[in-house]
């Protein structure tokens, strides 16, 4: 994605931090940029407002297809902005593949919150990006709490085996469920349910308020059987409805419990610190792997050991080594 403008770092430093939501978006947009004039200046950026970082609550919420994510982080929205918090919503939406750009467009599904001033809310596409986040979801959590921002929701793409980055950049991660779909303690993976910090059945209301029960009983009984986590934490499941309202204030609750216990032991600010370490070690491998792939030497190599694994030619172990081999010699060229 590239910028028609390119406003000046002052410009963007002090939009920022007077909250100005037209400019945050302008940065949002700067540092999803793939320019590398664009991408210079937003590292510069973000160094700039780093001090006025890492005072919020970062919240990741992902779900079942049906489980009604848009519709339940408005109604949880709506519960932090009466509590006049300031709450910033990152979400990631499918990308076409046609344009890359975000298909769904969740301001038009929190009608109510998106006409709410102290409300942020910046739909993303997810591109090429795995783990149910942007490629740039990490940076753009970094510019709404410099922008005064205390409460960051994430809502991911969706749930699947890939879906796991959202853990490694929030401190609470809160997993939607349904009641009633067909054998639920089989249909979602394992490894999310071991992450999850709450489990949350929606559409509690009506006629589903009996299997809605039925299944926190059921789910409260599996993450029992899971291994106590590194955060002390025991895992909760509620219920829900942001029809009528019910369990909200319950789960925002939950969510400030959780952060006091981990604040106050310790885990918070140390997950924090590992989280900002493994930022760095994924973001290296990104720009890492972007100037191999953008090499022309290099992607015709990639090329032609992509057509040798096609025919069987080759391992794709052995290609990937070759592949290295190839990196090595173009750079020991490039500096000779």
């Amino acid at each position: 994605m590239a910028l028609k403008t390119r406003f000046t770092i002052d410009y963007y430093q002090e939009g920022i931090l007077q909250n100005n939501r037209v400019v945050l978006a302008q940065a949002i947009t700067l540092i999803e940029s793939t320019l590398p004039a664009d991408q210079t200046l937003a590292g510069e950026l973000l160094d700039r407002v780093l001090n006025q970082t890492g005072k919020s609550i970062r919240i990741g919420i992902t779900g079942v297809p049906g489980a009604g994510k848009s519709t339940f982080i408005e109604s949880l929205g709506n519960q932090v902005a009466e509590a006049d918090k300031k709450l910033a919503i990152l979400t990631i939406d499918p990308s076409s593949q046609l344009t890359r750009g975000s298909i769904l467009g969740d301001k038009t599904r929190m009608e109510t919150l998106s006409k709410n001033s102290n409300v942020f809310i910046r739909p993303t596409a997810s591109g090429n990006t795995l783990g149910g986040v942007g490629s740039r979801t990490r940076e753009a959590i970094l510019l709404c709490e410099a922008a005064g921002y205390s409460i960051i929701i994430i809502e991911t793409v969706g749930v699947g085996q890939s879906e796991v980055a959202i853990k490694k950049m929030v401190d609470f991660f809160l997993l939607l469920m349904l009641a009633g779909a067909g054998d639920e303690l089989q249909g979602i993976k394992k490894g999310i349910m071991e992450m999850a910090d709450a489990v949350v059945i929606t559409k509690a209301d009506g006629d589903n308020i009996k299997q809605a029960t039925q299944a926190q009983a059921d789910y409260s009984h599996a993450l029992h059987l899971f291994a106590a986590g590194e955060s002390g934490w025991q895992p909760k499941v509620l219920t829900s409805s942001a029809l009528t309202g019910k369990g909200i204030m319950e789960i925002w609750q939950m969510i400030e419990g959780y952060v006091h216990q981990t604040k106050t032991s310790g885990f918070f600010d140390q997950n924090r610190v590992r989280q900002n370490i493994s930022w760095f070690h994924e973001h290296f491998d990104q720009l890492l792997r972007t100037e191999i792939m953008e090499h022309n030497q290099m992607q015709k190599k990639i090329q032609a050991l992509t057509t040798e694994i096609q025919h069987g030619n080759i391992s794709s172990y052995t290609a990937a080594q070759q592949l290295l081999n190839e990196y090595h010699q173009v750079n020991r060229g490039s500096n000779s």
